[in-house]
């Protein structure tokens, strides 16, 4: 149960995407005086260092966004999304080189204003604690929280906030297969309870069933909801063969979000991006991105 660690993967392609639209998300909820919460359901540690041992074993951070800051360096013609992305993660660096990566709660604490909230679940004994003291750090006191619980079961005790108005990230590591039926119910009764809230739902794209249903429950409950919504996935391809055994053929490839009551400009401002980004980051073989918008 607690053998996932997001240290591993922190930086990698499906970071880039998913992080790439929350920025989008917020920056677009930060347009209205009125505070929000940020709910973010599976928080890991917080911030990272990609020059550590655990980044480094897997070195998915450089096929990410340490590529993809570098094809990008010095570029004045970047879409607006993806320069805002790029801009909060070199904020966290001292030079050119990306050795520290903010993951959800950083990004999401580095749009926070004074009168919005973070909530932080996060159950992995280690990463808790190490969540803790990172928050801790950054001396904003009850308006960032640490609330080591089961975000599925959890989740119900802060919805709706008393402002109406929230943003819940949702990004379990899917190692246990119940979690994709956990997401799927979790999210069914979070619009039962909160209707208008911006849900953000990050899922991998591999070649297992629960994961492609869950991405097709998405639609159907956010089409029977009556709420909008915006579909977007991120294929980084395959890459080239050095020999008999590839390691980096078992990475994850592709990954998708689903965002219900998006901001109206997600869409448009995804799909002037991801062509960028794929461009980047992309290998030989299959790469490709997607966007569809419901609702």
């Amino acid at each position: 149960m607690f053998s996932y660690r997001h240290a591993y993967h922190a930086g990698n392609h499906a970071d880039v995407l998913k992080h790439m639209t929350l920025v989008a998300c917020l920056n677009h909820m930060g347009q209205k005086d009125t505070g929000f919460t940020v709910v973010d359901t599976h928080a890991g540690i917080g911030t990272y260092r990609l020059d550590q041992e655990q980044a480094r074993t897997s070195g998915e951070a450089l096929d990410g966004i340490v590529k993809l800051a570098a094809a990008l360096n010095g570029r004045k013609d970047l879409p607006t999304l993806l320069q805002a992305y790029l801009d909060l993660v070199r904020s966290f660096n001292s030079g050119p080189q990306i050795k520290h990566y903010p993951g959800s709660p950083w990004v999401a604490n580095s749009l926070l204003r004074p009168q919005d909230k973070l909530k932080l679940f996060e159950v992995h004994p280690t990463d808790a604690r190490l969540l803790e003291r990172h928050v801790a750090g950054l001396g904003k006191g009850r308006q960032v929280e640490v609330i080591r619980k089961n975000s599925f079961e959890s989740l119900k005790s802060l919805l709706p906030p008393v402002s109406r108005r929230a943003l819940v990230l949702m990004d379990p590591s899917y190692e246990i297969k119940t979690d994709y039926a956990a997401v799927a119910a979790t999210i069914q009764d979070a619009l039962k309870r909160f209707s208008t809230g911006t849900y953000a739902i990050w899922y991998p794209v591999i070649a297992r069933p629960e994961a492609h249903s869950l991405a097709r429950k998405l639609k159907t409950m956010s089409n029977a909801a009556g709420r909008p919504w915006v579909q977007v996935e991120l294929n980084v391809g395959v890459a080239a063969s050095s020999g008999p055994i590839n390691p980096r053929a078992t990475q994850l490839r592709a990954s998708g979000m689903h965002i219900i009551n998006p901001p109206f400009t997600l869409a448009a401002a995804l799909r002037e991006s991801l062509p960028v980004v794929l461009q980047a980051l992309r290998e030989p073989t299959g790469a490709s991105w997607d966007v569809t918008h419901g609702g």
